[in-house]
């Protein structure tokens, strides 16, 4: 028996979205870490769509409009009917008062735009119509809302008023998106076990893009968040499947863990995932992406590539077999929740 294939698909919660299980994340073409060349990035999607992706994910956040424009760049040469793509709101782009001196924040390249959050009902539709321009689409398949936490909004007040602006407004606007056919699906990113908790229990959502609190490393969610997903009857598309890149990489000096450097507890961890790993001749990274595919309430995982020969990668990881003595034992060492779902093994 293998893994999932690439090309399977899952309906999003209770909508007529279908998204096959495996997708890109882009935010690395978005130059997270290092500058990219434009063919290489060209390259990367290129190889995910010959070893069988169809859904990608993008947001105006990475690379400050530069992942969508590559993203966009690349699929308006392929039939709109053959891939899915989301993008995220709460964001507007802008020229910056003073283009010379611009912080780009983490963004090691990118674009020079400058940032204005809005989640208000004009907001979030300047930043779907901002959007369709950078693609250069007239169609996107759901949209997401976009960092809507404290880790983005740290002062309380400033954090309430934009949820109130969302509750208010945004929730109208993409309400009318999705009634009106434009889009078929509505989302929000999840950064943290704090607000995968609460994630907006309010709200019309039919899927959450969670970005590190559902992962074989960490499975601190599966009786809060997960749970409470599959009982709401809504989606989760795991945006990180890697941990940030620690799952792919190694346990090794340069393994990152919630897009910083990994800590020591970490990097213990996965050393012990990889002894169980090489004991039964498994690669970490196959496991990864096969391990978040297995929870019901999963419809999707989306890692990121910054190589086409990575994109290449994760599409094949999903077909390795994997033997149910490997799940069985990651549980029996604690390495796992012993309640996780699992893949059935081969």
């Amino acid at each position: 028996m293998t893994g999932p294939n690439a090309a399977a698909r899952r309906r999003v919660g209770r909508t007529t979205l279908e998204l096959p299980v495996l997708g890109l994340g882009t935010a690395p073409l978005g130059e997270l870490w290092a500058p990219i060349e434009e063919g290489d990035a060209r390259a990367t999607l290129e190889a995910a769509w010959e070893a069988g992706v169809r859904y990608y994910d993008t947001a105006p956040w990475y690379g400050l409009g530069l992942a969508e424009h590559r993203t966009g760049g690349f699929l308006r040469t392929r039939p709109r009917d053959a891939f899915a793509i989301t993008t995220k709101v709460g964001r507007t782009l802008h020229r910056p008062p003073d283009p010379a001196r611009h912080d780009r924040g983490l963004w090691t390249g990118g674009l020079n735009f400058a940032v204005r959050f809005d989640y208000g009902y004009d907001g979030i539709m300047a930043s779907y119509e901002q959007a369709l321009q950078r693609l250069s689409l007239d169609t996107v398949d759901a949209l997401v809302i976009h960092d809507l936490d404290a880790g983005y909004h740290p002062d309380p007040d400033d954090l309430a008023g934009h949820r109130r602006d969302l509750r208010d407004g945004g929730m109208r606007a993409l309400a009318e998106l999705k009634e009106s056919g434009q889009i078929r699906a509505v989302g929000m990113g999840i950064n943290s076990d704090d607000a995968f908790e609460s994630a907006a229990p309010d709200m019309a959502l039919d899927f959450l893009v969670v970005a590190m609190p559902y992962t074989l490393l960490d499975q601190g969610s599966l009786h809060g968040g997960m749970a409470s997903c599959q009982e709401r009857g809504m989606s989760v598309v795991v945006g990180s499947p890697f941990a940030s890149g620690i799952l792919a990489t190694g346990s090794g000096a340069q393994g990152r863990y919630g897009y910083a450097e990994a800590p020591e507890p970490v990097r213990e961890r996965v050393r012990g995932l990889e002894r169980v790993a090489q004991a039964h001749g498994v690669a970490l990274q196959a496991a990864a992406l096969q391990f978040p595919l297995a929870h019901p309430a999963v419809a999707a995982i989306i890692p990121g590539a910054v190589h086409a020969r990575e994109a290449a990668a994760n599409a094949a990881s999903l077909e390795v077999a994997i033997p149910a003595a490997f799940w069985s034992d990651l549980a029996a060492e604690g390495l796992i929740d012993a309640d996780a779902p699992v893949p059935p093994g081969d």
